[in-house]
């Protein structure tokens, strides 16, 4: 009997000690978490986002993000592939695969171009020519290139979403945004490539997870900083950053241009109590990493996309509560519909696009 409770307390000792001092891959610093105001005001939960028309494609999962050149639709994926789809037929083909993890994807002047979590910027032709346009800025490589957009000068800006926690190096891009957004210590940076020159700069840097990425009429770079719930307006000369929109009750995504002049910004689950609770708790977050995965704090599926105008004002929200389409990371609005994309779904999801009410 004294050996089976000494045998017990020496595994609880082992437990406490590996729970205390097992080393993680995470350094954490303290942040103070805006409070969260949940989903009220102009987030009130509806269902306009539930019952979603649905376009399979195939063994190519997670359309993170979609783009149109002559009437098709370019949808990228976890899988590697850039897929091609015809919004009339719902016929997919594979354009390409870029042997790595096609997150963000726009077109400009017939040409797709691509940021790859695993490659860097890329970009592709009709014909299936796909190339390497930068992979790595200041002698140090790009290890998480994440959404871009394209200025009407020609210069491409998009996130390197993380330089220590890299999407290769740690299995899924899903595992490397966790490890940033744990530690909160802003590794992330938004490049700026020249196609002119063939040269890439930072233009900001210090950022939590710097994600979806796009134009503001005024020539300013809007980019969401996932793990801060805030959308940064960037004066890509001088890389000054302000607030667009703060304080938002979801993880942002991706954020692309909508009609008249607005933007469609994708939240990808709700935040976590959890994770706000222990914003200022840097050894709460250690433990945590310590934990089996299944008992980590998880991701809730909640379809939601907000309509914004480029004041950062909310226009309206599309929401799904049940999650039957999760994961969801943005949206684009295409004939009449509004196309919405996710990390893990096997299908690009379309609603019909209610215009705004004058």
């Amino acid at each position: 009997m004294k050996k089976l409770i000494l045998g017990l307390v020496l595994l609880v000792a082992l437990l406490i000690g590996y729970l205390a001092f097992a080393p993680v891959p995470i350094n954490p610093s303290p942040w103070d978490a805006p409070e969260n105001a949940g989903f009220v005001g102009a987030f009130a939960p509806n269902t306009n986002l539930a019952n979603l028309d649905r376009i399979s494609v195939g063994k190519s999962v997670g359309p993170e993000d979609a783009a149109v050149l002559n009437g098709m639709i370019y949808a990228t994926s976890q899988t590697g592939d850039i897929t091609r789809i015809n919004p009339k037929t719902k016929q997919v083909e594979i354009a390409a695969n870029t042997g790595g993890v096609p997150l963000g994807i726009e077109v400009s002047n017939g040409v797709i171009y691509i940021a790859d979590a695993h490659k860097g910027l890329l970009s592709l032709t009709e014909e299936g020519d796909l190339k390497i346009l930068s992979d790595e800025v200041d002698g140090t490589p790009i290890r998480y290139a994440d959404d871009l957009d394209i200025a009407a000068n020609g210069i491409i800006y998009f996130s390197d979403a993380s330089t220590k926690f890299g999407a290769e190096d740690n299995s899924t891009t899903m595992a490397a945004s966790l490890l940033e957004i744990m530690e909160s210590n802003g590794t992330g940076r938004v490049l700026a490539y020249d196609p002119r020159t063939l040269q890439t700069r930072v233009i900001a840097k210090g950022l939590v997870f710097p994600n979806g990425v796009a134009m503001h009429p005024d020539g300013s770079v809007l980019v969401n900083e996932t793990g801060r719930y805030r959308v940064l307006k960037i004066n890509p000369e001088t890389g000054r950053m302000t607030d667009w929109i703060t304080n938002l009750p979801g993880f942002p995504d991706n954020i692309n241009t909508g009609p008249d002049g607005t933007f469609l910004l994708g939240l990808i689950s709700p935040r976590s109590d959890w994770l706000d609770a222990n914003a200022g708790k840097p050894g709460a977050r250690k433990l945590a990493m310590r934990l089996p995965p299944a008992m980590r704090p998880k991701a809730e599926h909640y379809g939601h996309i907000v309509q914004l105008n480029a004041n950062g004002d909310v226009l309206r929200t599309f929401q799904d509560p049940a999650g039957e389409y999760h994961d969801t990371t943005g949206a684009l609005v295409y004939d009449g519909q509004m196309y919405v994309t996710s990390l893990h779904e096997t299908d690009l999801a379309r609603m019909p696009y209610p215009p705004l009410k004058p």
